[in-house]
């Protein structure tokens, strides 16, 4: 009962949040919103993590917004909720901007279903990782709200036309499904699913950290843009990543065959 609703364990350079309050199928309440914002200030400002890893405990990933919580709100409110409502679906929508803007690359280890603004947060991960039994969707047309917000994210990481069509019929889609849509990277057993997904994030902790800072941050940059202004910038981030002593000794032990001595 004391355990807190977020937790974080730190393997070497991987942090692993875990969502836990499997009560509500670790719905993303004001509580988990705020928990989660205050972890990715953390990790921001945390030089020693170089990868995140977001997994949950229950049976679910994450069903979306608490809708107990929502209701509530809507009958205690002289507006109906509104103001609530909005303040909820723009704290939630920062909550998720922070995911692409943290330095480090963030991977979802999805273990089972994750509907609306769980999918949300799947989508807004730079990757995820699925058991095979895992299910996606944006169902909340099904209860008569159409999922617009988690759409943002969704439609970014998925195909317009795949997006649009399950937040349309509120349809779930299977792991293989998304791994071929391309909102999952990969999709491995039940049994398997924490260590596939921590051997993803320790290669991408390997990496030379201010490469991965520099390069995630000019990719989201880039990757809204038209083609010619995308090309804009980062031809100035290289520049200042191939300024970098420790990119100048990795690009060095390339050519003479041995392992870059970079301080770990």
């Amino acid at each position: 009962m004391n355990e807190p609703i977020l937790m974080r364990e730190d393997h070497g350079h991987i942090a692993r949040l875990t969502l836990n309050a499997p009560r509500s199928l670790n719905a993303l309440s004001d509580e988990m919103l705020a928990a989660l914002a205050e972890a990715f200030s953390a990790l921001a400002a945390d030089e020693a993590i170089r990868a995140v890893v977001i997994a949950a405990n229950g049976k679910a990933f994450s069903a979306g917004h608490d809708l107990k919580q929502m209701q509530a709100a809507r009958g205690r409110a002289d507006d109906g909720g509104a103001d609530y409502f909005a303040d909820l679906f723009t704290r939630c929508g920062a909550v998720m901007q922070m995911i692409p803007a943290l330095p480090q690359p963030v991977i979802a280890e999805v273990h089972a279903i994750t509907a609306a603004a769980g999918c949300q947060l799947v989508a807004s991960c730079d990757m995820a990782v699925a058991a095979q039994g895992a299910v996606f969707g944006v169902n909340g047309v099904n209860l008569g709200l159409f999922c617009s917000t988690p759409a943002v994210a969704l439609a970014r990481a998925v195909p317009r036309k795949v997006a649009f069509e399950m937040a349309s019929t509120g349809e779930f889609i299977d792991a293989a499904r998304a791994r071929e849509v391309g909102l999952v990277n990969r999709v491995v057993p039940a049994e398997r699913l924490s260590e596939e997904t921590m051997a993803l994030a320790s290669v991408v902790a390997a990496k030379l950290p201010v490469a991965m800072r520099l390069g995630k941050q000019a990719f989201y940059d880039q990757v809204q843009k038209p083609l010619a202004a995308a090309y804009d910038g980062p031809g100035a981030v290289m520049v200042a990543n191939m300024m970098e002593p420790e990119t100048d000794e990795g690009i060095q032990a390339f050519i003479e065959k041995r392992k870059p001595g970079w301080a770990q």
